[in-house]
């Protein structure tokens, strides 16, 4: 299913989906025992939480029946999908009914794996520490989550009066590495309370930024709407790997070579051509592990020097990922109007505007380019008309007006906070009604315009 689509009341855990269909399979098969297989088959497919449209779609496809009714708890029961009765009269549904159970609370691996879903960790920037940052000791079911920008006293405080069991904070509170843990940091205090309480802690940071329909896009999207593009391309997360191509003198001494690179465990993808009758030319693509082992295998060959070309084999780019956006709007708005809708947008009564050299607040802007919390690194170099980030230095800003480019800034996690309404909305959709995900009401950015 597509995120967002789905409202809360519709949503279906796994455990119940097996549950629905294990009472129902066997309710059926007393009418039709043909279709019992197919029942077992869907559900061995069950792996993760499924949608209630999923399972109906999936019973009238596999079964080529008129599902009469298909319940899933919230709060209280209610019939979702009422269709017209089974020809077969019988009265399965009304004990389906009284063996439904509302969904289990998660536990923290289940609930990791769906936030990495949302936003998978290798998105990350290779300087970043994303994922889980405090496991308690004991297995603990995850039913509150924490959403918060930033995790800082008042926040903890937050989570221990409502005796939070995991934390997503979107910067991650522990960054550098410690050597002790004391009391005399107020990070590492954080982290001992957090172990105490035993509350796990975890971070996305620049994985949410990156992933498509993310911070970035969000936030540019509250300019109005456009093409966009990434600014830095995020790449596939395999394995890097290298090709190396030489000359064989002939089809058995090219064989006999191929056949040693799959003895040394190398996993080989290759082509080989005859452009005239004295060599092969060969190509062949191995990872970055075993590329000591392929170069070693080939030098006990008369393989020379010149002939032996390693080239290391790019990884392919992830459409929509990466760090910033840019984009051309579908119709130029003056700056004053990119003001008030980045505004309204981040929910903010001001913020700050560096006007691009020649530009006035009825200066037309056609591009935009976006950078949550510090961007500059990020924007640098970027034409645009004009910039939206979170900070950026004294010096960056004047390096962006003499540019000619408009520079608004709303302070560092201002640019980014809004977001977690949009996060927690897709949470609810993927995790059962048991687990309550909450928005901090302590959180906010240290900085105030007064």
């Amino acid at each position: 299913m597509f995120s967002g689509c789905l409202k809360p009341s519709v949503r279906l855990c796994t455990p119940f989906c097996k549950s629905f269909l294990t009472t129902f399979s066997s309710s059926f098969s007393l009418f039709l025992p043909q279709f019992s297989q197919s029942f077992s088959t869907l559900q061995k497919n069950i792996q993760s939480p499924l949608s209630s449209l999923f399972l109906y779609s999936e019973l009238h496809t596999s079964l080529n029946i008129n599902t009469a009714f298909i319940h899933c708890y919230s709060s209280s029961p209610q019939s979702l999908f009422p269709s017209p009765p089974l020809s077969c009269s019988f009265s399965i549904f009304s004990s389906l009914s009284q063996s439904f159970h509302p969904c289990e609370p998660m536990d923290l691996s289940e609930v990791i794996e769906v936030l990495e879903q949302l936003a998978p960790l290798s998105l990350a920037e290779p300087w970043d520490n994303v994922g889980l940052l405090v496991e308690p000791s004991k297995a603990r079911l995850v039913k509150t989550m924490l959403l918060t920008n930033d995790l800082t006293v008042p926040v903890m405080e937050e989570a221990e009066a409502m005796n939070c069991d995991l934390i997503v904070s979107y910067h991650p509170p522990l960054f550098r590495p410690f050597k002790k843990l004391v009391q005399r940091d107020w990070k590492q205090q954080l982290a001992i309370r957090a172990v105490e309480a035993g509350i796990a802690v975890y971070s996305p940071h620049t994985a949410l930024d990156s992933v498509r329909g993310g911070v970035n896009d969000w936030l540019i999207g509250g300019v109005g709407s456009g093409t966009v593009s990434v600014l830095s391309q995020a790449l596939s997360s395999t394995p890097l790997s290298h090709k190396l191509e030489f000359s064989g003198k002939n089809y058995e001494e090219v064989k006999t070579i191929l056949d040693e690179l799959r003895e040394t465990g190398v996993t080989l993808q290759y082509t080989t051509t005859r452009p005239d009758s004295d060599a092969y030319n060969v190509s062949v693509t191995c990872p970055d592990s075993m590329l000591t082992s392929a170069v070693q295998t080939l030098s006990r060959y008369n393989i020379s020097k010149e002939s032996l070309t390693i080239l290391q084999v790019n990884k392919p780019p992830l459409p929509g990922c990466g760090q910033g956006r840019r984009s051309t709007l579908n119709e130029p708005i003056p700056i004053a109007t990119a003001v008030q809708r980045i505004k309204s947008h981040l929910g903010l009564s001001h913020v700050r505007l560096a006007l691009g050299a020649q530009h006035t607040l009825e200066t037309p802007v056609t591009t935009v380019a976006v950078c949550a919390g510090s961007g500059a690194s990020v924007l640098q170099g970027v034409k645009a008309d004009l910039f939206v980030t979170g900070e950026m230095s004294h010096h960056e800003v004047l390096d962006a007006v003499a540019a000619g480019t408009s520079v608004i800034l709303s302070d560092h996690s201002n640019s980014e906070r809004g977001f977690l309404s949009v996060l927690r909305e897709r949470l609810l959709v993927r995790l059962p009604d048991s687990v309550s995900v909450k928005l901090s009401q302590r959180d906010r950015d240290p900085l105030e315009i007064l």
